[in-house]
């Protein structure tokens, strides 16, 4: 049977389940199923099929192995916590654990290893964090000019490190480079500035080594905003990024938001963008960052 007259009784559930993952993946990165698939050297039909939950039927005899082993398909493809005796033993500890019990044992993990700054350098360093046209440029140098903190926009930052362009680098050496470049950026700004505001590129969350570093040495806050002010920013800015060529714009704004959400919740403090002025909308920012932050108001 072709896989596109397939009805979705017939797709196994496995495979639904894998679909669904390369979904919120390419969303949580912010790219395009045609970007995705030119990346991976495979047809966007592929990709399609794979997302539909209809293509590359042969892991499941890796499934069937594993099953018949008794063990994860994890253990068979060999992902990095089978490397050794002990990652087995720290993943059966962390199996079936709640997000609150893991967000405990990260934090733990953190002291032992002595990656986090102390709290009263962390909140010297505040980071915003969200999608492009939540306002961290713009909020972000009015915090800054108000805390009398530098301000620094770390794309910024990352073209200095490559010597080029972002848009060079993504199309010079890919994604793999810039993210290395975004982590070597992001960490000579915490090594220069024990007092900064931050305005970070929307898919920093992306990278978990490097959004580690940003939640252990910065006090984060993410700028949240209605998928439609996203969008009008980002239009008004003249930036249609990640968006070009999209017929589906706001879909995949809403996907990009939706896939990311969850890691822009690890911020120290939300806060709403939309349905108020820039002045309303940093007047109450300034009050939630200096409150949540421990920090006196000059102004009182």
């Amino acid at each position: 049977m072709e896989a596109a007259n397939e009805s979705p009784a017939d797709k196994d559930p496995f495979l639904t389940s894998l679909g669904e993952r390369i979904r919120n993946l390419r969303a949580r990165r912010g790219l395009t199923r045609k970007a995705t698939a030119h990346a991976a050297g495979i047809s966007e039909r592929h990709l399609a099929n794979l997302e539909l939950g209809t293509g590359n039927a042969s892991i499941l005899v890796l499934v069937q192995v594993a099953r018949a082993l008794q063990c994860s398909l994890a253990e068979i493809i060999g992902d990095v916590t089978t490397s050794s005796p002990e990652w087995l033993m720290i993943r059966e500890l962390l199996e079936g654990r709640s997000e609150a019990d893991l967000h405990r044992a990260r934090l733990k993990l953190d002291e032992l290893f002595g990656s986090t700054s102390d709290r009263q350098q962390r909140l010297s360093r505040i980071a915003l964090i969200g999608l492009r046209g939540a306002g961290k440029s713009t909020l972000g140098r009015m915090l800054a000019q108000d805390l009398g903190y530098p301000f620094v926009e770390l794309n910024r930052e990352i073209e200095k490190v490559a010597g080029c362009s972002i848009v060079e680098i993504h199309s010079l050496y890919g994604t793999n480079a810039y993210r290395r470049y975004e982590r070597r950026a992001l960490e000579e700004i915490v090594q220069i500035y024990p007092e900064v505001v931050i305005a970070t590129p929307g898919g920093i969350v992306s990278e978990p080594a490097t959004f580690n570093v940003l939640l252990a040495h910065c006090f984060t806050v993410w700028l949240q905003a209605d998928p439609e002010d996203h969008m009008k920013r980002v239009i008004a800015q003249g930036d249609f990024r990640p968006m070009s060529g999209s017929r589906e714009a706001m879909d995949d704004l809403k996907r990009i938001l939706a896939g990311r959400a969850a890691f822009y919740a690890k911020a120290d403090l939300a806060y709403n963008t939309s349905g108020h002025s820039l002045e309303e909308t940093f007047a109450g920012l300034r009050t939630a960052v200096r409150q949540a932050a421990g920090l006196m108001d000059w102004a009182a």
